[in-house]
């Protein structure tokens, strides 16, 4: 009434590479798409650019020196004019000042 079931066999044949030539074979490997190779960058900042930045912070370290100093030399006596001198509420603001417009110069010049 029904047929039996044949199972159809199937042969599979394998065979191992040859040692004589193991790059006769491959393919070569392909990277992933998102893995493409970065072209070296160049530095942001030229030699001029540096030169300009320690201009500018030699003027901010010497405005920081100018605004320094040493206290009273009697300290019974109050003397305003070594406190409130020009050298210290004036000058040494504007070179600090003036270190950090370089700076900014600096970094904004092309």
């Amino acid at each position: 009434m029904s047929k039996p079931n044949q199972s159809r066999k199937k042969v599979v044949v394998t065979t191992q590479p040859s040692k004589s030539n193991p790059n006769q074979n491959r393919t070569p490997r392909r990277r992933p798409a998102g893995s493409r190779q970065q072209p070296t960058s160049e530095m942001i900042f030229g030699k001029d650019h540096y030169m300009w930045m320690g201009i500018g912070a030699v003027l901010i370290i010497l405005g920081m020196l100018l605004m320094a100093g040493g206290g009273m030399d009697d300290p019974n006596n109050w003397d305003e004019s070594q406190i409130y001198s020009f050298r210290r509420t004036v000058l040494a603001p504007m070179v600090i000042l003036a270190g950090l417009g370089v700076e900014i110069y600096a970094i904004f010049k092309k």
